[in-house]
């Protein structure tokens, strides 16, 4: 019988929610994503210690105020030119979350991350800008986008995020799954089965408005807990998956069915959001209020401790 990840990419673009080389060989995805959380598991993976070595040592007798920043960027750049070489779509990389509330750093420091990919051969069309689905950060798509450089716009939990998404002319938008039936699993105490998931039926809300709108931006869900989140979106246009739940995949058998049907009927489009209506709809839903801030912090003490390992790592050297 067919492997049920071959019989998945039927349906949907798969993409691989990790840094981890070897995973990505096995697994051959046709995208990967990356977050700071990813480049700090994939600082201990023996395939990449010689590259973290040498990105360090051009940074060393740099500026002692910034260069673990720097070194950050240089080894998201380095890690995602690696990846490059082993996918043949594109590779996301982020935009450092505690520049998430201000538009002009996030668009100078895409600016960079853009440069840093050049300067390895790897063009702007191989690369996703990665960024928080704060107003500052949609804000600095839409520039980006009519600049020729697409974005992921990442951290998405409301119908509000979306539709400013949309309204930008963003290329990409991941919604996540897991962490809005988490929230709802605690407040609510309760399991959900695949089709009742809220998760899964936020992400399939995000696909039915891109379809009515006709908007071109791609709806690429991701944060999966499961297999069988996965499966109950099968017909999203992407999906962004773990190497744990790509290894349940591809050693299961079995047909996998559409769940999610992207017309692109293009029915008339909403009103675009002003910033204060934006700022209200999303403020009014606790839970991606709550993950969006959540998800901002988190990233944020990721590249923290990532820069401590590498102020120690310079130590070394």
């Amino acid at each position: 019988m067919t492997q049920r990840l071959d019989a998945l990419r039927q349906h949907s673009m798969v993409v691989a929610d990790t840094g981890d080389l070897d995973a990505i060989k096995r697994y051959q995805p046709h995208d990967a994503t990356t977050n700071p959380s990813l480049i700090l598991k994939a600082f201990d993976l023996p395939g990449y210690q010689a590259l973290i070595d040498q990105e360090l040592a051009a940074v060393k007798s740099t500026d002692n105020g910034r260069r673990e920043a720097h070194a950050v960027d240089r080894l998201a750049v380095a890690m995602g030119s690696e990846i490059a070489k082993l996918v043949p779509g594109r590779v996301s990389t982020e935009v450092a979350a505690k520049l998430s509330f201000d538009t002009q750093a996030s668009i100078r420091k895409a600016h960079e991350l853009i440069e840093l990919y050049e300067q390895r051969g790897v063009s702007k069309d191989r690369v996703l800008i990665k960024l928080a689905s704060t107003w500052e950060g949609i804000c600095a798509a839409e520039v980006l986008e009519k600049e020729g450089i697409n974005c992921n716009l990442t951290l998405l939990f409301s119908d509000a995020q979306a539709k400013a998404c949309f309204d930008a002319g963003v290329f990409l938008v991941s919604p996540f799954v897991g962490r809005v039936t988490d929230w709802y699993k605690k407040e609510t105490g309760q399991d959900f089965p695949p089709e009742n998931d809220p998760g899964v039926q936020f992400v399939r809300g995000v696909c039915e408005r891109v379809s009515q709108g006709g908007f071109d931006t791609v709806v690429m869900g991701a944060s999966f807990r499961t297999v069988d989140q996965v499966l109950a979106l099968a017909g999203c246009p992407r999906l962004t998956i773990s190497p744990t739940l790509l290894e349940e995949l591809a050693t299961a058998t079995g047909a996998v069915e559409p769940k999610v049907l992207m017309t692109r009927n293009g029915g008339p489009r909403p009103t675009p959001l002003s910033e204060s209506a934006f700022r209200w709809d999303h403020n009014k839903d606790a839970m991606a209020n709550d993950k969006l801030a959540e998800g901002i912090r988190r990233f944020a003490d990721d590249q923290e401790r990532l820069e401590e390992l590498i102020a120690d790592r310079l130590a070394t050297l």
